[in-house]
Formats: C-alpha cells, structure tokens, sequence
C-alpha cells in the first residue's frame, strides 16, 4: 500500500456533505429571495410607508417608517422619517435619479422589478416566487427529515448552545473549522431562517391577502391587522437580506472554492486531522 503523498496529509478528507435535495432547493431559495425582494420593493413604492395597528389614518400617525419628497427652500429632498427622526435621503431614499430626470420614488429603480413603476407586473412576479419558494420549502422539509439532514445539521443540541460563545469568537477572529456537520453558530443562524424567517415572511405575506384572510381571519388576531403584518414583512426581508450578506462574506473568508463546491457537487473537504470514515474521498 502506497504511502500518502505530503499534500494529502495537510487537508482533510472530502466528505460527502449536501444532498442533492440541499443544493436544489439552496439555489432555488437564492433565485426566489432575489426575485422576491425586487419586486417587493416596486409593491412598497405604490406606498412607501409602514405602520403599526389595524389600519393607517389621516387624522392620526401610527407609521413607523416612511420614505417620500419633499419641497424645501434648496428645492425638493427625499426624506426618510424612521420612529419619529427625519434623515435626508436625498439620491438615495425618497428622490434619486439626476437632477434633469428626478426619480420621486421610495426605492430607486435601479433595485425593482420592473425598473418602472408596474405594480400589477410587481404583484405577479412577487406572487409566483413567493408560491414557488414555499413550495421548495415544502421540499426541503421533506426531504431533510427523511435523510436526516433536519435532526443531523439544522435542530441544535445542547452541545450548540453550550459551544455557541467559542465558536462565534472563532468566527469573529476568522478560525474557521471545517467538519462533517454545521458548526454551532451555522445551527442556529439555519434554525432561526428556517423555522423563524421563512414562516414569518410566508404568514405575513399570507395576511396581506383579502381572499387569505377571508378564508383564515386567525391570521389578523396572530399579527395585529394587516398593517403590522406589512411591517412584520418588511421587517423580515430586512433580516434576510441582512443574513444573505454575511452568508457571502463568511463564503468568501472560509474559502469559496470549497464552499461552491459544496453547494454544487455535495463534496467538501474537511480540515486536517477529521478521522476519515467509510465512502470519504482523498
């Protein structure tokens, strides 16, 4: 038997570590949430504001949130007001564009879907991916749990609570640790996307629906009127854009080539030292 060359004995083995399920519906979920969140913005420019409660008044102000124009003495300034404080958002926020062809819309149309104001093309582009990303959710869930990848990777243990400070302090310091399953702190950032994140964008979205909430009224009592939903929604769209960020960037720190190929052929190599197991590859 041959001995092992010198680069085989710096890298661990490569393990067999995303099911085909995974890769599948993790790129779905990539393509639906940069559909998603596009067109989303183009629906919250029909009406850029949020608020808290059962319904928006003319005679009070329970918005939380609001983006718009405004005329001043310099000329008009897009204006975001966040609780109460006003921020000059002005080529940003509330007026972009140039100063030949202002744009006086909430978002810019550089991030919507259609880059013009479409609400009806919104709505459908929106609709269809938000159905098509539950319906990979439904997937996943399913296939998960009949492999194992569910119990195995997602549903955090007591060691992952108790593993959790020394493993964010290796994240912070760029120690990362390549093994067979998910690190503490993937564990729960995975468990709160999937089982806090996703239904609460699914459910909030669910609420905004006249025909859902016919059928369901539950969902008004669960999450305070259809305003609050609103704000519930887009408060998670927040979070999950926020998630996706740091998903790439840590992508990029703990070595991308092997993370992609994770992702697309199921195989990842492990740091050295992992004990090799039956079906490993060199």
């Amino acid at each position: 038997m041959s001995e092992p060359d010198e680069h085989s004995k710096k890298q661990g083995p490569l393990v067999y570590r995303q099911s085909v399920w995974t890769r599948l519906t993790h790129w779905t979920w990539a393509i639906c949430l940069f559909f998603l969140l596009l067109s989303g913005l183009q629906i919250f420019n029909a009406h850029p504001a949020l608020y808290v409660g059962q319904q928006s008044g003319f005679e009070f102000d329970n918005s939380v949130l609001r983006i718009g124009a405004v005329n001043t003495p310099e000329g008009p300034r897009g204006q975001t007001t966040v609780f109460g404080r006003t921020f000059d958002t002005t080529g940003v926020l509330g007026m972009s564009g140039t100063a030949e062809a202002p744009q006086y819309v909430g978002f810019p149309p550089a991030v919507t879907i259609p880059s013009f104001r479409d609400l009806a093309t919104g709505r459908v582009v929106h609709f269809f991916f938000g159905w098509l990303l539950v319906a990979a959710l439904f997937v996943w869930f399913l296939a998960s749990f009949i492999n194992g990848h569910l119990r195995r990777d997602i549903l955090p243990r007591g060691a992952d609570i108790s593993g959790l400070p020394r493993d964010a302090m290796d994240h912070a310091r760029f120690r990362f640790h390549h093994g067979r399953q998910y690190s503490p702190l993937q564990k729960i950032s995975y468990f709160s996307v999937f089982f806090i994140l996703f239904p609460l964008i699914v459910l909030t979205g669910l609420t905004m629906s006249p025909g859902m909430d016919a059928a369901f009224p539950w969902l008004l009592d669960l999450f305070g009127g259809r305003q609050t939903a609103r704000t519930i929604h887009f408060g998670v769209m927040t979070l999950l854009v926020l998630f996706f960020v740091v998903h790439i960037i840590m992508v990029l720190l703990a070595g991308p080539l092997n993370e992609l190929r994770s992702m697309v052929t199921g195989w990842y190599r492990t740091s050295p030292g992992t004990p090799p197991e039956a079906g490993d590859k060199p």
